[in-house]
């Protein structure tokens, strides 16, 4: 689950240098709670720049690849799990995010044909990628150096090939594709990913897809998939299903109005207190390979690249 939605993990704010758990009481003087983001704002600004994750990556030239999306998504979301929308700002995560997930996925672009694709100038574009690199390493970090993602997308061929090989009921199996990629875009802005396994999701994606066009898929599971007479298996197959599709159903996307002030808060916590944040990249015990801060964060914002 994402750290907004984790009911015992309290909000980590950036004072003067040092990273500390604030609760009730425990502010440094001078300092009111308020001032910081609590946990449904923390969650409306998380959907938004998930979204905004989603959107860059969708009008990306040359085309980026499902998996290199999903990756990215899961990169954005595992990230903050531990850390804090108020310590480590997501417009800057969700590029690095971006950024790392070509290459692990070994979709070739240059980091100039990267932030070439932010709709800025081409000095907005360099500082751009100075936080994108300056980031990376603590990304990777972060991520405690797990790169590779299992995305849903690989299952949902296999089983598009399985239903066109061993399943001649259902004449055409490429219809449900459109349906069900669909249905995987958007388990990759929940928790989904998290909590079942790819195969799960791709299966989900495919049975949805059918019950959208009207068809009855039991057969396939009893019949192609050896399930008939193992009912426990195919009970639990059926409640996770449910579940993920539950997960899907819940999401909604906050509102603009809602968007806009949670925004301007981050902005000033950012302006207040980050900017006396010394962080520190590469391996934090050992200070002769930390790197160092090249740009302030609020030197590149939102606006910069609102044109997508």
């Amino acid at each position: 689950m994402a750290s907004w939605a984790r009911s015992d993990a309290p909000s980590v704010t950036v004072y003067q240098g040092w990273s500390y758990k604030y609760q009730m009481g425990h502010c440094p003087p001078g300092i009111n709670e308020s001032m910081f983001l609590d946990d449904q704002e923390e969650k409306v600004l998380f959907r938004h720049y998930e979204k905004r994750l989603l959107d860059f990556s969708a009008m990306f030239k040359p085309a980026m690849p499902k998996s290199v999306v999903g990756t990215a998504c899961m990169y954005f979301r595992r990230f903050y799990l531990n850390n804090s929308l108020m310590e480590y700002h997501p417009r800057t995560i969700m590029l690095t995010c971006a950024y790392l997930s070509c290459k692990v996925d070994e979709f070739n672009v240059s980091s100039t044909q990267f932030v070439g694709n932010l709709q800025e100038s081409p000095a907005g574009q360099e500082r751009a990628l100075e936080q994108i690199l300056e980031y990376e390493l603590l990304l990777i970090q972060q991520l405690n150096f797990h790169l590779v993602v299992h995305n849903p997308y690989r299952p949902l061929e296999g089983f598009l090939i399985d239903l066109k090989t061993r399943y001649p009921l259902l004449e055409n199996p490429e219809m449900l594709r459109k349906s069900a990629e669909d249905f995987l875009n958007r388990a990759a802005m929940t928790d989904a990913g998290l909590l079942f396994s790819p195969s799960q999701i791709g299966l989900t994606a495919v049975l949805n897809s059918a019950a959208r066009a009207g068809l009855k898929m039991e057969a396939y599971l009893t019949e192609c998939m050896g399930l008939k007479e193992d009912k426990e298996t195919l009970s639990k197959m059926y409640e996770s299903m449910r579940r993920i599709t539950s997960l899907i159903k819940a999401y909604e996307l906050p509102k603009a109005e809602e968007v806009n002030t949670c925004k301007q808060k981050l902005e000033r916590i950012h302006a207040e207190f980050a900017t006396n944040l010394k962080r520190k990249h590469g391996y934090e015990d050992d200070d002769h390979v930390v790197k160092r801060q090249m740009v302030a964060e609020e030197e590149w914002t939102d606006e910069d690249f609102d044109a997508l």
